[in-house]
């Protein structure tokens, strides 16, 4: 078994996946404007899994979107092999960070904002 797709709650899906192609770099799977989702995956990982951006409008969703983000937790964990190029990169394009590259017991890891409502770490 291997992972296939995670979703990840935004407050906006298409913003979001204009953020996440343009800003990060992923490369788009599935844009579907009309169901207000969309799908990006990394193009470091050819048949790695999806990331599938969709919307907190479920009461539930958003609850545990704004705990997660008041409570500092990401709520994703991203792995980049030269995370100090990385932050520069994503730095130079805009990107809110929360937490510049830091070396930790478990490893080096920055924290970001993506703009929709979550953090998101960059882990090696």
């Amino acid at each position: 078994m291997k992972i296939k797709m995670v979703g990840v709650y935004v407050h906006d899906p298409l913003a979001a996946f204009q953020f996440y192609v343009e800003i990060l770099g992923f490369k788009e799977l599935m844009y579907m404007p009309e169901m207000n989702l969309a799908i990006v995956s990394s193009p470091e990982q050819k048949d790695g899994p999806a990331l599938l951006l969709e919307p907190n409008e479920n009461p539930i969703a958003k609850t545990y979107q704004e705990a997660l983000y008041k409570a500092n937790i990401p709520v994703i964990v991203f792995g980049a092999e030269d995370i100090d190029a990385e932050y520069e990169k994503l730095k130079g394009r805009g990107v809110s960070f929360r937490k510049p590259p830091t070396k930790t017991e478990w490893g080096v890891e920055a924290l970001f904002e993506d703009g929709f409502g979550n953090l998101i770490q960059i882990h090696k």
